[in-house]
């Protein structure tokens, strides 16, 4: 199998890691604020999701010679590095079970948390869920790692780095305090808004057979400029998840709650890889990473299967009811939805590969992309569009802390004997 084992293919990891961890919630976003059912787009997504763990392990899971501390995926799968024979292939899978059991306990809790930050993206806004999540799971997930990993990053570099995502989640608390003031003040003015047409641009004839309202049978509306209260409107009007009276209230709890769940994957990874608790028998092999991914997908695409097919017919937070049926006929924005599962299953594969050689503690630098979805966020949304001042700046002190501490954190890496 082809394992990474310098300082400088970890880094690269983590950085093709950080754009793909930062870019598929945007096409998530998106597909909801086109109006696309979020228990169709996660079925979608969690099919590609799984995917990519198995692309990942038959290529590099199956390169170069399979040796007994290093078994090749199909090998340590099978067991067959052990005496032939039933018996012994069951006595095998006992033997590592504790190994896989953290592996798919990691699976399961990022699966709660990328469902709830999918109606939690609505609530409060791509950018902040993912600061606060994000921060969450690097003050919590680094300190664990970092003990389970023998301490082989530098503490003295790590901990800073960790400060500063702390501070990075008081200035998204207050970014999202601002901006929720900001859209409040805009929404308040908006029967002016409205009636003068301020904010607001005629399409073009090309564009009219497009632009179509669906509320007035089909008659040409206008285009509404990112920012304004009557962008704000028809954005409600179209998007699958309303929050307009709803309180925000349930938006940052699915937030914090996600950022719980994000901060145990990567610590039950890596007791799934290293057996830091020495629960595995003398001799046994511990877990390759592409067998414990491949086990971590496996728990990850069940639970989501489970939870969202029982949202099609018990829908949460007043999202219309669907059914199985109706998921298979829904082809509108399919294609983005199985990108979207690609981009996290391949950014979280490269995320292992980068912290086994590297230190699972560094690799959590990848929780920096908040970067890259703001970004999305501000290109694809119209986020911050016309915000006052205040807002501006509390925004770019965030993104600069985040700059810092990914930084910051893969200057801390180590190297896992």
């Amino acid at each position: 199998m082809y394992v990474v084992e310098s300082k400088g293919g970890a880094i690269v990891c983590m950085l093709l890691a950080l754009l793909f961890l930062g870019t598929w919630p945007a096409l998530i976003t998106l597909l909801e604020r086109r109006g696309r059912l979020p228990q169709h787009t996660y079925l979608d997504y969690t099919i590609t999701n799984l995917l990519a763990a198995v692309i990942i392990a038959l290529t590099f899971g199956q390169i170069g010679d399979s040796t007994v501390e290093r078994p090749n995926f199909f090998t340590q799968l099978s067991q067959v590095s052990f005496p032939v024979g039933t018996v012994a292939i069951l006595e095998s899978l006992l033997d590592n079970w504790s190994s896989v059991l953290f592996a798919m306990a990691g699976g399961v809790v990022l699966s709660l948390g990328n469902l709830s930050t999918q109606y939690a993206w609505a609530f409060v806004g791509l950018s902040v869920v993912e600061v606060i999540s994000s921060s969450m799971t690097v003050v919590i997930g680094t300190t664990l790692n970092y003990f389970l990993d023998g301490k082989i990053n530098k503490a003295e570099i790590l901990f800073p780095g960790v400060g500063c995502f702390l501070v990075a989640v008081c200035l998204a608390s207050a970014v999202h305090s601002s901006n929720a003031a900001d859209y409040k003040a805009k929404l308040s003015s908006w029967p002016i808004d409205n009636e003068t047409g301020k904010g607001t641009v005629l399409p073009s004839a090309s564009e009219e057979a497009v632009l179509k309202d669906r509320e007035n049978g089909g008659g040409p509306i206008r285009k509404a400029k990112a920012g304004t209260a009557t962008f704000l409107i028809e954005l409600e009007k179209r998007r699958s998840i309303k929050v307009f009276g709803k309180s925000m209230f349930i938006g940052l709890t699915l937030t914090f709650f996600a950022g719980v769940c994000f901060s145990l994957f990567s610590p039950a990874f890596n007791l799934a890889t290293n057996d830091q608790w020495h629960t595995l028998k003398q001799g046994v092999p511990k877990l390759v990473v592409y067998t414990a991914f491949f086990y971590f997908s496996v728990s990850c695409f069940v639970i989501a299967l489970i939870l969202n097919i029982s949202f099609l017919y018990h829908p949460a937070l007043g999202v219309s009811k669907s059914s199985f049926k109706a998921y298979l006929k829904d082809w509108n924005g399919r294609g983005w939805a199985f990108f979207a599962g690609f981009l996290c299953g391949f950014g979280n594969g490269l995320q292992f590969m980068g912290g086994q050689a590297a230190g699972y503690a560094a690799a959590d630098a990848v929780q920096a992309l908040p970067l890259v979805s703001t970004f999305w966020g501000v290109v694809l949304f119209g986020e911050y569009r016309r915000s006052s001042r205040r807002t501006y700046i509390l925004l770019f002190s965030m993104l600069f802390m985040f700059i810092a501490a990914v930084g910051i954190l893969m200057a801390s890496s180590g190297h896992r004997k």
